[in-house]
């Protein structure tokens, strides 16, 4: 019986992001699963009947990805973003003084944010379903032309099943997800950077955008010794330094799990 996921609840960006990582790692896994299944039954040399009912389960599993990923977009959007947006907004009224409440200028910030937020986590989900949906339509195929043909050659039935599953497996790996640019990501990898980058620039948009009420300009940066400020790589570090609240808010981090933050100083004028 296949673990059921509790509702997402709103919480430490580090524990939400293995949550939404465990949970979409799982779905993946159902489906590998059921790949594995499908290429068992031709590589037994099972009749077509036998592949298409794997091969029916095995869709049936791409729809439950996709659902979850839905899902978990839906509940990470509408329960985690508003809480540590509203987090850093908090923490920046405190240092400015005042309070927060949810005015026009941030309830529209976090409308852009959320619907942002989705959207980039189904973009980012789009390369496994493609993924699987080619290994579907591979599988397919050969069920109507091949399979029905295996001991049709010089090879028996047995050798020519296998010789079709160990083709099929190799060219359609669902162990990790190999993107167009060539790099290769295990699905938790992907969705704990996308939920971390997502949960630190909703924390530092409820900072500035709360700094930027106040009525104050600079903000001072916190940052990882050797972060750049466009990139890890930029030579223009960034912790230690003063930008404007209209800097911060184009760079609010600089690369994926970036630890970026900002502090309010209302005690600066003047440009720097």
């Amino acid at each position: 019986m296949a673990y059921e996921f509790p509702p997402l609840t709103p919480g430490d960006a580090e524990t939400v992001a293995a949550r939404v990582a465990a949970v979409l790692e799982d779905a993946w896994q159902r489906l590998a699963d059921q790949q594995a299944a499908v290429l068992a039954a031709i590589g037994d040399n099972a009749r077509s009947r036998m592949v298409a009912d794997r091969l029916a389960q095995f869709q049936a599993a791409i729809t439950d990805f996709q659902r979850r990923v839905d899902a978990e977009a839906r509940a990470f959007v509408a329960r985690q973003l508003p809480h540590l947006y509203e987090e850093g907004a908090r923490a920046a009224a405190q240092a400015v003084g005042g309070h927060f409440s949810w005015t026009l200028i941030h309830t529209d910030a976090l409308q852009s944010l959320a619907s942002d937020s989705y959207a980039d986590f189904l973009r980012r989900s789009e390369e496994e379903q493609r993924m699987a949906a080619a290994f579907y339509r591979a599988i397919r195929d050969a069920a109507r032309r091949e399979v029905p043909l295996l001991a049709a050659g010089h090879t028996t039935a047995l050798q020519a099943a296998k010789a079709l599953a160990d083709r099929l497996a190799a060219e359609h790996q669902l162990t990790y997800v190999i993107y167009r640019n060539g790099a290769r990501m295990p699905v938790r990898a992907w969705a704990e950077a996308a939920t971390l980058a997502k949960s630190a620039v909703a924390y530092n948009a409820g900072t500035l955008n709360r700094v930027r009420e106040a009525g104050v300009q600079h903000v001072e940066v916190f940052d990882g010794a050797g972060c750049g400020w466009t990139s890890h790589q930029d030579l223009d570090k960034a912790g230690g330094t003063v930008r404007t609240v209209e800097e911060a808010a184009d760079w609010p981090i600089s690369h994926p799990r970036c630890r970026r933050a900002f502090g309010a100083r209302p005690d600066i004028r003047e440009p720097v």
